[in-house]
């Protein structure tokens, strides 16, 4: 199982009382419902490995120099190099500081952290998806562009989508994502991602290609085998997959749809640093000790738990 911890730990935010707090006041709802979260996907999942994945970058290097407009409507606010491991931009005062306690509890509870200097939590967990071999993968999100990671060989990948929250969680796998956005069903992940760059993202700063919405999309990359394959069908007048009116939108959009590519879809070798010893999920925590006294210092003693029950399965 990997979670997405960011995406995670902003629903948790968001969805949980600000009036919880630790008993000097300090508010600890993301780290409540955060853990609260974990402790039920595992209760009900049972994941035998688990990786809390990070955005050690929000905002990478190589997917700025392709496309600069990549959230580039994020970048006023607190400087990346100044706030807590693990925690991507635009973070509420009254979050940030709750992100490194809720990392010295997954550490204390002995639950695997893991991110890519360079990387957003997405590469990771599109870099450890796509080297399992072994196990079924389960990616834990609330952000639709990991529906991208989704396929059946050599070991199947789903993504338990929360964008609703965990009670109205989604279980998608290829054919979901195909049923659901119009895309083929054999390549359902790599479908997804060629249709989001046409129609494009203004929360990422992607602006897709004026006039192509999301049917239209769906329905232009159903007709070919591949990004290259549509690409190259742009400047092939002869190819009647493309109507003029349709070749012409895409062809005005040719430096965009040049450079796309990687700001979109997910890096699958992103070089991935693990917290610990490996990502096997204990059944009793590492360090009891330290978690007592973390769940005594910021009044989790019910999520704490709740979660060594869960780790006990």
């Amino acid at each position: 199982m990997l979670l997405d911890a960011a995406s995670m730990y902003f629903r948790a935010y968001y969805g949980v009382p600000e009036s919880i707090t630790a008993p000097d006041g300090t508010p600890v709802n993301a780290i409540r419902g955060f853990t609260d979260m974990v402790a039920r996907l595992v209760s009900e999942r049972k994941p035998t490995r688990l990786v809390a994945c990070l955005d050690l970058d929000w905002r990478p290097r190589f997917r700025v120099e392709a496309l600069p407009s990549y959230k580039a409507h994020r970048v006023e606010g607190p400087e990346r190099d100044t706030m807590p491991y693990g925690v991507p931009e635009e973070v509420p005062d009254t979050l940030a500081p709750q992100v490194p306690v809720l990392l010295e509890v997954l550490a204390a509870a002995g639950i695997a952290v893991a991110g890519a200097k360079g990387y957003e939590a997405d590469d990771v967990i599109g870099t450890l998806a796509a080297r399992e071999r072994v196990d079924a993968v389960s990616i834990v999100s609330g952000d639709r562009d990991l529906m991208q990671c989704v396929r059946e060989d050599p070991t199947p990948v789903r993504l338990i989508y929360v964008g609703r929250g965990l009670a109205k969680a989604e279980t998608m796998g290829p054919k979901e994502v195909a049923d659901k956005y119009g895309v083929p069903v054999d390549r359902a992940g790599e479908a997804y991602a060629e249709m989001a760059m046409l129609r494009g993202d203004p929360s990422d700063g992607l602006p897709g290609v004026p006039g192509v919405g999301a049917k239209t999309a769906a329905a232009l990359v159903s007709r070919f085998g591949s990004w290259q394959e549509l690409r190259n069908a742009i400047v092939d007048t002869d190819d009647k997959r493309l109507s003029p009116p349709v070749r012409g939108k895409l062809a005005a959009a040719a430096p965009y749809l040049a450079v796309v590519e990687p700001v979109v879809r997910v890096a699958l070798d992103a070089p991935v640093e693990f917290s610990g010893d490996g990502d096997v999920l204990p059944a009793v925590p590492e360090n009891p000790v330290r978690l007592a006294e973390l769940a005594q210092t910021w009044g989790l003693s019910g999520s704490v738990d709740r979660l060594i029950a869960a780790l006990a399965r």
